[in-house]
């Protein structure tokens, strides 16, 4: 098409076009531009609504910005970066490369440590210390004991109770599966998936389905910081546009 979005359009397009070009439907085109993801329409003689360039890469970069850290951020950012002052833009587009970066930080610990979990041994759990109480399991672990009581309402942990008013004791196989939690919960995973790493554990007493969950989602965040990228440069063009 020709025109750029630093001038004037040589042709303009209506909803149709745009929406063909765009991938996107024409109820979708008109609800982006209502939310704010695209800049107003201009309205024709007749009222129809016609768009530029500007439009189409707008809503290109909504695509990718949408996959990198989904539709309901992607849409506040897309329109917040076109009244923000040029530092204030830049810094929020770059807090999504941050975060993400901390993501994939996250998932490689978890990564590490199913590793080190799969590698140990009977003989490398201390004979002295055959189990671990709630605060010592708790410490160890760096969470509060309120949130082991937490993991195990959901399922994550089965600790044994052993005594008269019925402590809480977790012995070695528990306080392996607890490790696991914590690792996988510090990757960013939420409970239910969580749970569903656990159960095959259980179930087929190794790690190779974990292990594939991490692969899965270090795969995922390479995908979505792709799409940032691509993004990225789509909304540098927009904010030169302004």
């Amino acid at each position: 098409m020709a025109g750029s979005p630093r001038g004037v359009p040589d042709t303009w397009l209506r909803t149709a076009a745009v929406a063909a070009a765009s991938g996107y439907s024409v109820q979708q085109v008109r609800d982006l531009e209502r939310l704010g993801v695209i800049p107003p329409a201009r309205r024709a003689a007749n009222g129809y609504r016609e768009f530029s360039d500007e439009h189409l890469l707008a809503l290109r970069a909504y695509r990718n910005l949408a996959a990198a850290v989904g539709p309901v951020k992607a849409r506040r950012t897309l329109s917040d970066v076109r009244g923000l002052p040029l530092d204030q833009a830049a810094a929020l587009i770059n807090s999504f490369h941050v975060s993400l970066a901390r993501e994939r930080d996250d998932a490689l610990a978890a990564q590490h440590a199913l590793h080190v979990i799969s590698t140990e041994t009977d003989a490398d759990v201390d004979p002295e210390i055959p189990s671990m109480t709630i605060t010592e399991l708790a410490g160890a672990l760096g969470v509060r004991p309120s949130t082991m009581r937490f993991w195990e309402d959901a399922g994550l942990i089965l600790p044994e109770r052993v005594t008269s008013l019925k402590a809480r004791r977790y012995p070695p196989p528990v306080i392996r599966e607890a490790r696991i939690v914590a690792a996988f919960r510090a990757a960013g995973y939420g409970i239910p998936d969580v749970l569903e790493i656990i159960r095959s554990i259980r179930r087929l007493e190794d790690l190779d389905n974990p292990r594939e969950a991490l692969r899965s989602r270090l795969d995922a965040i390479a995908g979505r910081t792709l799409a940032l990228l691509s993004a990225g440069a789509d909304i540098t063009e927009l904010i030169k546009a302004r």
